[in-house]
């Protein structure tokens, strides 16, 4: 039986995970050696690599696990969890109801079956403010609810959901014994990392449209970006084929980009991060996006 299910290219992502949590590790170790607009500057980094991996590393993961044995995949999602710094057993839940609702509109009693929907805390039919979306999303998931939901139908899923968020906080725990300074430096920057993570999903979804299933995502086809973040902005087309291994979204947009244009599946001219500066976002009346690479 073959190492990786699909290619090796998954090889990458993998060995970009254990990078990952090996520069998490420098932070706190080396903290007392370097000076402190260092290890702001390597907090920043921090920051975005924290929504570099729920985005790329993390996301791709949970549509097509890396490996053929469930054993390595069992412990490919400690190690992310430790990565990232929260369960990705329960960040699959969350996200597969993502999937489920694709960031639906409220119903008559004002909820979503999309726990993260750009409409769920919004007024009057229309997307919540990016910045409290952005900020006060990290505050919103309740891990009980989370742990119930899995433990009805997958007990040991659930408990090996537990297990990841327990060894997270061990590590924290051995963090804090080893240097409680720098782990209270770069508390904040692991919160920004979160609010990082939400404002990319923002702008995946804004002008998206949740009665389209080829619509229901916002994609950019800057180069840079999807080599970087392992094709995340092929994002209207993961959507619409969820099981599309991420080294084939490039070829699927090539396939549908016609039914695409013609059902007005919106495409923004920068990175999802900085979809606040896409053009695209500000002009009204838009049809489409522009779908040119660049």
């Amino acid at each position: 039986m073959k190492l990786f299910a699909h290619t090796k290219w998954d090889a990458v992502p993998v060995l970009s995970a254990f990078a990952h949590l090996a520069f998490n590790i420098y932070l706190i170790a080396g903290f007392e050696s370097r000076p402190l607009w260092l290890s702001a500057a390597l907090g920043a980094i921090y920051a975005i690599s924290i929504s570099w991996n729920i985005n790329s590393i993390s996301h791709n993961f949970i549509h097509t696990p890396y490996f053929s044995y469930r054993w390595m995949n069992y412990g490919f999602s400690l190690l992310e969890s430790l990565a990232i710094g929260f369960s990705q057993t329960y960040y699959h839940w969350v996200h597969m109801r993502h999937h489920s609702g694709n960031s639906d509109r409220p119903n008559e009693k004002g909820e979503t079956i999309d726990p993260l929907s750009i409409y769920k805390h919004g007024k009057n039919g229309e997307p919540e403010n990016v910045w409290s979306y952005t900020f006060l999303s990290f505050f919103r998931d309740d891990i009980g609810d989370i742990h119930r939901a899995i433990a009805k139908r997958r007990p040991f899923v659930a408990a090996w959901g537990r297990f990841e968020l327990i060894a997270f906080l061990v590590l924290v725990a051995g963090a804090l014994v080893y240097d409680w300074k720098a782990l209270l430096f770069f508390v904040p920057f692991y919160y920004l990392g979160n609010c990082l993570s939400s404002l990319n999903g923002y702008y995946e979804h804004l002008h998206g449209d949740p009665d389209e299933p080829i619509a229901w995502g916002v994609s950019s086809y800057k180069r840079f970006y999807n080599w970087l973040w392992f094709q995340n902005g092929y994002h209207a087309e993961h959507h619409y084929r969820p099981k599309t291994h991420w080294t084939e979204l490039h070829a699927l947009h090539e396939r549908i980009q016609e039914e695409q244009k013609a059902s007005g599946t919106h495409v923004i001219s920068t990175c999802h991060a900085l979809g606040f500066m896409a053009k695209e976002n500000w002009q009204s009346g838009i049809k489409d996006g522009n779908p040119h690479e660049a």
